[in-house]
């Protein structure tokens, strides 16, 4: 097949996971034989002016996919993230030209200005089955009114003029996101569930020594109440990343228990792994799928998780990892003293590994994806008939 990928790249590039699951799901496809193009934009650099006019319009960039979809054969165009860069009028684009439209769902942006369904601390459904004007009062764009109101204008006339209705499959990273798409009246019998995948990774030697955050340090995460939480005797806690909540998590954290190490590269990421007790995700928001969980399983190490969103289906509790409640001190504690347990952590450990071999894997992923657009193809063609 011939595949063009859209992804308007996330200025924190390849720290950004969304990021480097399309540059990885680009190279799985090439690797399987397909002919493969990728046009990811960058917001960087370029004037408000431009990118509101492209996230409202596609200006420019249609013109790119309509002439790629009929000029070079491409039969599927496949669309990862369209804000700033791209604007989601590259679906009518891609569509008009002839081409199957896939488009994967990372995160609730069609739903929420903000992607998250997160603000002030909390959840928030605000803007869900209704016009996102509450993003726009809020600036939940970017911190922006003006911004914010770009994207609400885009969602809104992108819903008005059916746009969405010309995609032909929408692949969900994971169920929870998903369904709560089918509730807000995308079609069901066009949402498959895709999970994302990473490579093998060196199996953690022994049950680990310390326990590892590896994320972006943003309020969503929920990162503040773990290290207000922590003692020395829990073993060192270990976090990795970066992000605008990490001078607030320095001065929480006391003493020596808690280590910040800032941001690794990738090729670092397998390290810090090797070493952990377990992965800790204490997030306070609807995640979608973590990639830092994937590469956790990957590596034989298991995950404590908030219980929400996407997470609870993603650990298995006491097969994979546990379970908790979002923002419960007293949970976590728990949690992590059961893996003081050198059984514990390597039986989870285990089944870790084992879950990753199942699901997550380059392989399972390829597959997953070639029948979706197999299936895409077969509905363009259907409503062409």
């Amino acid at each position: 097949m011939r595949v063009l990928i859209l992804h308007s790249r996330y200025r924190s590039g390849p720290l950004s996971g969304e990021n480097r699951v399309v540059t990885d799901e680009a190279e799985l496809l090439r690797r399987a034989g397909h002919e493969v193009d990728l046009l990811a934009p960058s917001a960087e650099g370029e004037s408000r002016a431009t990118l509101a006019l492209r996230t409202l319009t596609s200006s420019g960039i249609g013109r790119e996919v309509r002439r790629r979809v009929q000029k070079d054969g491409v039969s599927i165009v496949h669309l990862h993230n369209a804000f700033p860069a791209l604007g989601p009028e590259v679906i009518r684009a891609a569509a008009e030209a002839g081409a199957a439209v896939v488009v994967t769902l990372h995160n609730f942006r069609l739903l929420c200005i903000a992607g998250t369904f997160f603000r002030d601390g909390r959840v928030c459904e605000a803007c869900f089955r209704r016009t996102p004007w509450p993003g726009v009062v809020h600036g939940c764009y970017r911190r922006s009114r003006l911004q914010s109101s770009v994207v609400a204008t885009s969602l809104v006339g992108s819903r008005l003029r059916g746009t969405l209705t010309l995609v032909h499959r929408f692949l969900a990273v994971s169920d929870f996101l998903g369904r709560r798409h089918a509730a807000a009246g995308l079609p069901a019998d066009r949402i498959v569930v895709k999970p994302n995948f990473v490579p093998a990774f060196p199996l953690r030697e022994g049950p680990g020594s310390y326990f590892l955050v590896l994320g972006r340090l943003s309020a969503e995460k929920g990162v503040g109440m773990l290290v207000e939480a922590w003692s020395p005797s829990l073993a060192e806690l270990r976090i990795v990343g970066d992000g605008p909540e990490r001078p607030v998590l320095e001065r929480l954290a006391t003493g020596s228990a808690v280590r910040f190490v800032g941001s690794l590269s990738t090729s670092e990421v397998p390290t810090a792994l090797a070493g952990a007790r377990a992965l800790l995700v204490p997030s306070v928001c609807y995640e979608g799928q973590p990639r830092a969980i994937l590469e956790a399983y990957a590596a034989g190490v298991p995950v404590v998780a908030s219980r929400i969103g996407g997470l609870g289906e993603l650990v298995v509790d006491g097969v994979t990892g546990f379970t908790v409640s979002p923002a419960d001190p007293n949970a976590w504690r728990d949690a992590v003293r059961r893996l003081l347990d050198d059984e514990v952590s390597l039986r989870l450990g285990a089944g870790a590994r084992a879950c990753w071999q199942e699901r997550f894997t380059p392989e399972r992923a390829l597959d997953l994806l070639e029948r979706a657009y197999r299936e895409a193809l077969a509905e363009r063609d259907r409503s062409a008939a």
